[in-house]
């Protein structure tokens, strides 16, 4: 039986919870809300009437479209190189044993602990070092190389929980490393690669600062905003970004329902969703 104060701590409890998402949400919700502000000059910081004219022009800035399009490039070029070679470095360290694995292991960690300012500090004196010039392609594998450790940590997680004894049955049908490869591991780690595969487009489309050490002259759409925000925001910024995150959200509660659908036919059982304090 619940006491009282179970109860009043159970309240307490998802009220602070609940607080607690409300501030991380609130700036999101401020970003949202202003991209129907029907505002009066150049600034885009107080309420001013509703208004859909921002969203049915979104173009209508200049410059913010191309560097739109350069996020969204890079963004996707890294998420296919880091996914790509993030779930052949996981497959190599939860499959196998090989001198340096422990090393590599290491290092896989290491640019997620460094602060983004030594990161993009440390690439820029290497490309220079390199006589590298910087544009498209420095941004590419900077954002690659930080994004790399993200995707084997999650890949690795999907590998550890995997039950090897399909992939072994498989070897005892006949199936070559290959064929075993891609008809039983690619598609058994197929929740882990997509959110493997958000994580990398979310984390290079969003990524400011090492951005602005290897950019160059290439503008991404960060750079765009911080480089507007000294003049005035407008408010098609804020409808490219409420964009994005319809889409990622989209996206993320499609691959929440993959991977529970996938759950429930490995037989794992699926947790329902409780209400807040609960």
């Amino acid at each position: 039986m619940r006491t009282t104060a179970d109860r009043i701590r159970t309240w307490l409890l998802g009220t602070w919870s609940l607080l607690a998402i409300l501030f991380l949400f609130a700036p999101i919700f401020v970003i949202v809300l202003f991209s129907f502000n029907d505002n009066q000059g150049r600034f885009n910081f107080t309420w001013q009437g509703f208004t859909l004219k921002h969203w049915k022009e979104p173009f209508a800035v200049a410059g913010l479209g191309e560097a739109m399009g350069t996020s969204l490039l890079i963004a996707l070029f890294t998420t296919l190189i880091a996914v790509a070679l993030g779930t052949f470095v996981a497959l190599a360290l939860v499959r196998y044993r090989w001198r340096g694995r422990g090393a590599t292991n290491g290092l896989v960690f290491l640019p997620l602990a460094t602060p983004e300012v030594v990161l993009g500090a440390a690439l820029l004196g290497w490309f220079l070092t390199m006589g590298l010039v910087r544009g498209f392609v420095t941004v590419l594998i900077a954002h690659v190389m930080f994004t790399l450790g993200y995707v084997v940590i999650t890949v690795r997680a999907r590998l550890e929980g995997m039950d090897t004894h399909i992939e072994e049955a498989a070897a005892d049908l006949g199936a070559g490393q290959v064929t075993t490869l891609w008809k039983i591991t690619l598609p058994l780690l197929a929740p882990g690669l997509a959110a493997a595969a958000l994580l990398s487009f979310a984390i290079s489309i969003d990524d400011f600062v090492v951005s602005n050490f290897t950019a160059g002259q290439t503008v991404t759409f960060p750079l765009f905003v911080y480089g507007a925000a000294r003049q005035g925001v407008p408010p098609q910024v804020n409808v490219f970004a409420t964009a994005i995150l319809v889409i990622v959200v989209c996206l993320m509660f499609a691959n929440l329902a993959w991977q529970r659908r996938a759950a429930r036919k490995e037989g794992i059982p699926v947790p329902e969703a409780q209400p807040l304090g609960i």
